[in-house]
């Protein structure tokens, strides 16, 4: 298998962890006059100094028909038992504000929690943004292995805090050492994706252990948006570590993004602040009605994750016979390494209607694309359109900066 080494040839330099202002420029937290748009008129009204001093994050939506490999989406569908749940929604239903506590119990059952330490949220996107204005204030720090999420530092950069990045180490190994040195008083929230994108990576247990426990007086984020294609969580601490919040979607495994879904699980007391910073009517009726009939249809999410399970084994075997270096991973998407020619390969990839998605810009992944893995069938389509796409960019592993 090919393991590349990336940061022996991209921006990061040494394993430090740095603050914003110490920070090279792909690391530097977005300052004010780096995001300050078109500047308003003197008469007109004026944004907020947090909405000017805000990270920017653009997604590349626009027409996303063909084979959907670029947002680590259910690539096929959700459970027959949401569509049937969707026909049963009346017109009465909609006029009706939606109530989450129902939900919330059913959602508490299946993760075997209490249903006051769940929280219903529109996204692990709004359950971030809760996170971040109910933790993170004038004189305070977001602690954020990089490259990760992006919505962390988006939300984050919306606070008067500041963000310490901690660049990953060779092969995008978790800086757990730079992590534990980074840790200051002045800590307030600490975000880990595991598995991590867009890497694919993850923590072992033990480790993530002694973060929790070197920042008692921090909120640890534990990010399970990948957990269907993982295994392995957290949620059994909630409760009892104080200081341990796990978040999850609905979007991946269970194929509602449409509808946007994710909860946050966290012990009682911390859940009191962040109930005060969420909208009571994020959620809307008809993701509600949805997701009970989600959570119910095991048959089908064994499936889709097996699949999934399946396909990411037969493409990363593709990959080896390709010799195209590419880190192994825990979650429904593989990263791999093109090098120079990365738009090429994502632009030839589209002709063929298969969508990747470029992630050049996230820290120290320059030449590299993600690929989501769907159905066996679907990833032995974006299988045979990835070797046409390096043959006809003439793609080289000598290309990629890495020997294979």
């Amino acid at each position: 298998m090919n393991k590349p080494t990336l940061q022996d040839r991209a921006v990061l330099k040494g394993h430090g962890f740095t603050r914003a202002e110490e920070q090279p420029e792909s690391y530097r937290a977005s300052a004010p006059e780096a995001n300050a748009g078109p500047e308003p008129s003197s008469t007109s009204p004026q944004p907020s100094a947090a909405v000017r001093r805000m990270k920017e994050y653009h997604p590349p939506l626009g027409d996303r028909s063909g084979l959907r490999l670029d947002f680590n989406e259910n690539t096929f569908a959700c459970s027959p038992r949401v569509l049937d749940a969707l026909g049963r929604i009346s017109g009465g239903d909609l006029t009706r504000y939606p109530e989450r506590e129902p939900v919330e119990r059913s959602v508490a059952r299946h993760l075997g929690l209490d249903p006051a330490q769940v929280l219903l949220t529109n996204g692990v996107d709004e359950a971030i943004h809760v996170l971040c204005q109910t933790y993170l204030d004038a004189g305070t720090e977001l602690l954020l292995p990089v490259p990760t999420y992006t919505m962390y530092e988006v939300y984050a950069s919306g606070t008067p805090a500041r963000v310490v990045r901690v660049p990953a180490e060779n092969g995008f190994r978790f800086p757990l050492g730079a992590l534990l040195n980074a840790i200051a008083p002045a800590t307030r929230l600490i975000a880990i994706a595991n598995p991590n994108s867009p890497t694919g990576q993850t923590l072992a247990r033990e480790d993530l252990l002694r973060v929790i426990d070197a920042a008692p007086h921090a909120a640890v984020l534990v990010d399970e948006a990948y957990f269907h294609f993982f295994g392995e969580t957290m949620v059994d601490l909630i409760g009892r570590l104080p200081n341990v919040i796990v978040a999850r979607t609905f979007s991946k495994a269970y194929g509602l993004a449409g509808l946007r879904l994710g909860v946050l699980c966290a012990p009682e007391e911390q859940m009191h602040w962040m109930r005060r910073a969420i909208s009571p009517y994020s959620v809307n009726s008809v993701a509600l009605a949805c997701l009970t009939a989600a959570l119910e249809d095991e048959e089908y999410l064994l499936w889709y994750t097996g699949e999934v399970l399946a396909a990411r084994g037969d493409f990363e075997s593709a990959l080896d016979r390709l010799r195209l270096p590419y880190w192994p991973s825990q979650a429904n998407f593989v990263l791999v390494n093109i090098g120079s020619r990365h738009r090429e390969f994502v632009h030839s990839m589209r002709t063929r209607n298969v969508l990747v998605r470029d992630r050049s810009a996230d820290p120290g992944c320059d030449g590299c694309v993600r690929i989501t893995i769907g159905t066996r069938e679907q990833t032995q389509q974006g299988i045979a359109a990835l070797a046409e796409s390096l043959a006809e960019i003439g793609w080289s592993a000598a290309q990629s900066g890495v020997e294979a």
